[in-house]
């Protein structure tokens, strides 16, 4: 077991960016840069687990997609203080947060003034489902304020001002690195890197409590007893295990536990009827958001007929009305074309029926 901390490079990486060109000092004309930020669906495994020190933190895998995502784009104003930055849209506060602390940070590092801005944001994260959105957001926005002061910030500074913007993070910050970690949202920092990356997946997308938005704020925080603790060690150790081995079956089943402690939250009540369609249609198991209302049913991608077997569970979510979402593969599977319903820019592709899509 590994404990991995998110330090700060030394010194400043430079890149050459639409802010690089600015004079160093002088701040007298506008900078500008942009971000990207991708999503998640979701969780694997969400807990409490214990640090390198026995204390107990709160952590979490997170279930990759490649798309939906976030752009931002930062405009400086010089001459205004730095706390003067605005958002559109206006309820991103998370993102403007962000932003001025991106502005303070960048600003110390390179010795150039620190001026206020605009911030735009776009994209197609859903917003309150569980996959990243304010994250995804917060990263872009700091990204963006990097980029016109011509930095590249390394992934421990980026998560610390995440996790000062919006108290929680999501590990999207790392997406350049491929291995499945660990990450305590709360603290933004690695708590363990089990290994390389998730066995693939062949994942049916859907929506529990009818997709109403969740308020992640708003859930109740309850303080781990001894018996969670030893649950959460043993779904951590059975997760490790799945990504040595490659094991997508014992994978999907670490998923499905760690979703059916969350129900004592989240009281999701279309659950067990997922869990039950998902044994039906011979997959390895279900995952969640815990702390939204996205989820999927796991296949393996490798398996005989798992093409078949997706479509039938698409099937049987239409029977039983909750909302299907789309289709899509994570980890290095490569075999066979099934892409319907990937996620885009606009939400489900045309090819797919889903809750995402217009």
């Amino acid at each position: 077991m590994t404990t991995r901390t998110l330090t700060p490079t030394s010194t400043p990486t430079l890149r050459k960016g639409s802010g690089a060109g600015i004079s160093p000092g002088t701040g007298a004309n506008p900078a500008t840069g942009t971000g990207h930020a991708a999503s998640h669906h979701g969780e694997l495994l969400q807990g409490f687990f214990r640090d390198a020190d026995g204390v107990p933190r709160a952590g979490l895998v997170t279930l990759p997609t490649a798309a939906p995502g976030t752009r931002a784009d930062f405009t400086s104003r010089p001459g205004t203080p730095p706390g003067a930055v605005t958002v559109v849209p206006a309820d991103r506060t998370k993102a403007a947060r962000a932003a001025r602390l991106a502005v303070a940070a960048c600003a110390a590092r390179t010795g150039r003034p620190a001026h206020g801005g605009t911030l735009r944001l776009s994209g197609a994260v859903p917003l309150g489902l569980g996959m990243g959105s304010s994250t995804s957001d917060v990263l872009a926005a700091v990204r963006a304020v990097a980029d016109a002061y011509g930095l590249r910030l390394d992934p421990g500074t980026t998560a610390r001002l995440a996790v000062r913007a919006e108290r929680a993070s999501d590990p999207l910050m790392l997406d350049a690195d491929a291995r499945t970690v660990l990450f305590a949202q709360r603290e933004g920092r690695v708590l363990e890197v089990f290994g390389p990356a998730l066995p693939p997946l062949l994942v049916v997308g859907c929506l529990l409590g009818g997709g109403a938005p969740v308020d992640t704020l708003a859930l109740p925080a309850a303080a781990p007893t001894e018996a969670d603790l030893r649950a959460y060690a043993l779904l951590r150790d059975r997760l490790r295990r799945a990504v040595t081995d490659g094991d997508a079956a014992l994978l999907g089943r670490v998923a499905t536990a760690s979703a059916r402690r969350a129900q004592h939250v989240l009281r999701q009540p279309e659950f067990e009827v997922l869990v039950a369609l998902a044994r039906r249609t011979g997959a390895v198991g279900v995952q969640i958001a815990h702390s939204g209302c996205v989820a999927g049913v796991l296949h393996d991608p490798a398996a005989p007929g798992a093409e078949a077997r997706a479509e039938a569970t698409r099937r049987a979510l239409d029977a039983h009305r909750v909302p299907y979402t789309g289709t899509f593969t994570t980890g290095t599977f490569t075999a066979g074309t099934f892409t319907a319903g990937t996620f885009t820019a606009g939400g489900v592709a045309p090819a797919a029926r889903g809750a995402f899509g217009p």
